[in-house]
């Protein structure tokens, strides 16, 4: 792990918004294929010792991801995650929210804007979460902290090995 690599996670209450921004030691195609691919977000987009299992995925506007993360004793914690604008390997955005098995909404949820660049081989993402409720922010936001930060760190560990099976396919 390159601890030289930015990652920042900001609240701002007031907004009722987090700001998270985290560099990759990556390419940009990769980076945007682990946000964007059914088999490899349900990798690393679960934190540990939960694992993340996509029902369905249309990485497409107006299409959508229905996953679940699911706990080692097999319990499942639902999400929808609606596409609503995509620009291609620079950013996308979804409404998420969680759900029961049988895609019915628990509202409110909450808009997630996703922005990619690339600079001198590393991939920054900034991702900016809106919540359209605070008393739903306020409930989600110490195991959201703990959860996404463990995401990201299981992200960075799956696009090492990424990294090094394109160089060992390019040699």
């Amino acid at each position: 792990m390159n601890s030289n690599l930015l990652f920042d996670f900001t609240v701002d209450k007031a907004a009722k918004t987090v700001f998270i921004t985290r560099e990759f030691n990556a390419e940009l195609a990769l980076v945007w294929d682990a946000f964007t691919k059914k088999e490899l977000l349900d990798q690393w987009s679960a934190p540990a010792p939960m694992r993340a299992r996509t029902k369905y995925m249309n990485f497409e506007v107006g299409g959508a991801r229905f996953y679940a993360m699911v706990s080692p004793d097999g319990q499942e914690r639902w999400a929808l995650q609606r596409y609503t604008s995509i620009t291609p390997k620079t950013n996308f955005k979804i409404y998420n929210a969680f759900s029961d098995k049988d895609e019915n909404l628990e509202l409110p949820g909450s808009e997630w804007n996703y922005n990619f660049t690339e600079q001198n081989d590393i991939t920054q993402v900034t991702i900016v979460v809106f919540n359209e409720s605070f008393d739903r922010m306020e409930k989600l936001l110490d195991g959201f902290t703990a959860g996404f930060k463990m995401t990201l760190i299981n992200l960075e560990d799956l696009l090492v090995t990424l990294s090094q099976k394109s160089k060992k396919l390019n040699n």
